[in-house]
């Protein structure tokens, strides 16, 4: 079994950032300061087994394992580890693009899966990179692949973008 250095994960929503505080601080001074472990992870990442292991403006990038845990019943990770991991580099890019008081939410997201996954696969690196980020919208693509560059999926996002709630 393959085990992933731990981030910090949040233990309740009191553990996560207020509202207020979300607003206060860019995009990118957020997804940084998750990726340093000066804040929490959200919970998703333990659950699923990833972390966040890299960002810049535009770009975020994950590093997970799946896990036995993680099969469908055919015997292969289930597309929703997949999904989960694609989901999370390419609007996490997003995030890094907008300024203090702005937010998304995933409007809509694409994954292609173009080989299985099994337990010993080992890590993947899920890599986000923006190709838009607009006043209402932004786009990202995303590949999840092997640290030798082997492709096991790819997914594209839209994100509708707003101002938060402080």
């Amino acid at each position: 079994m393959h085990d992933l250095p731990k981030a910090h994960f949040a233990g309740s929503a009191a553990e996560l950032l207020s509202p207020a505080d979300l607003a206060s601080m860019t995009g990118l001074d957020f997804i940084r300061g998750m990726a340093e472990g000066r804040l929490p992870a959200p919970p998703i990442c333990e659950a699923m087994n990833f972390r966040l292991e890299d960002v810049a403006e535009g770009r975020a990038v994950f590093v997970g394992i799946a896990e036995f845990r993680h099969y469908n019943p055919i015997g292969t990770v289930h597309g929703g580890w997949v999904g989960t991991m694609l989901d999370s580099c390419m609007a996490c890019a997003v995030q890094t693009t907008l300024a203090a008081g702005r937010g998304y939410t995933t409007l809509e997201f694409k994954v292609n899966i173009v080989r299985p996954i099994f337990e010993s696969t080992g890590p993947l690196r899920a890599i986000g990179t923006v190709s838009h980020s607009g006043r209402r919208t932004a786009v990202a693509e995303g590949r999840l692949e092997a640290p030798a560059g082997t492709l096991f999926a790819t997914g594209s996002t839209t994100c509708l973008v707003m101002d938060l709630r402080a």
